[in-house]
């Protein structure tokens, strides 16, 4: 059973998003939050497997809840939520551990789709409009600086960059010719080494650093 938590500050965005994933067979709603500070509370006490957070609400807002959440040992997978895609608050919540974003209105099987995947592991980056999100704002970020690939080998560095174009596992394993096990532990040995909780930061550190640049793809 996936275990949510949802934060917004709209009861009927709340209820609607409830009746949709109770609904489910293998989805419970396990606590509702009206702002930050309740949401970060929640997380706490529930340990849900994902957390939809709202941007935008009052005391403490997403970007501040996410990144508490991101600090606690219990590992809740944040998915935020918008009410448009190019949203520079979006950004800063990938930067800080959020798995990926959805606007509020859409289409309910994308939003069941979503909470299963981030559950699973995955971060929402296959809809196109999460890489132009990151290339809109990355260029405006500090760039990171490139020490801090040096932890990384080589095939790493490069396994990084495909990550940072899109591709997913089989993909990378189809481009650098070797199985996709092969491509996933070069994918999870460059999270752990850059302390990155999912491919959506791996993403962000791909543009921040220089290795994928805004309009390559």
């Amino acid at each position: 059973m996936i275990r949510v938590v949802l934060a917004d500050d709209q009861m009927l965005v709340r209820a609607g998003f409830r009746a949709l994933l109770d609904a489910q067979p293998d989805i419970e709603v396990v606590g509702e939050a009206a702002d930050g500070e309740e949401a970060v509370a929640l997380v706490r006490e529930r340990r849900p497997d994902v957390a939809l957070m709202d941007i935008r609400m009052p005391v403490m807002d997403g970007l501040e809840a996410t990144a508490r959440i991101a600090e606690l040992p219990v590992p809740t997978r944040i998915i935020m939520l918008t009410t448009f895609e190019l949203d520079e608050y979006v950004f800063e919540a990938l930067r800080g551990g959020a798995s990926g974003f959805l606007v509020k209105d859409t289409e309910p099987a994308e939003l069941i789709r979503a909470v299963r995947s981030v559950a699973a592991g995955d971060a929402l980056l296959s809809p196109g409009v999460t890489r132009r999100l990151i290339e809109e704002f990355a260029i405006r970020a500090k760039p990171a600086p490139q020490a801090r690939l040096a932890v990384l080998t080589e095939r790493e560095r490069e396994v990084l960059t495909l990550v940072g174009e899109g591709l997913t596992n089989d993909q990378i394993a189809a481009r650098l010719v070797v199985s996709p096990a092969t491509a996933k532990t070069h994918v999870s040995r460059a999270m752990i080494k850059l302390s990155a909780r999912d491919r959506a930061q791996l993403v962000v550190l791909a543009y921040e650093s220089g290795l994928v640049r805004p309009g390559w793809l």
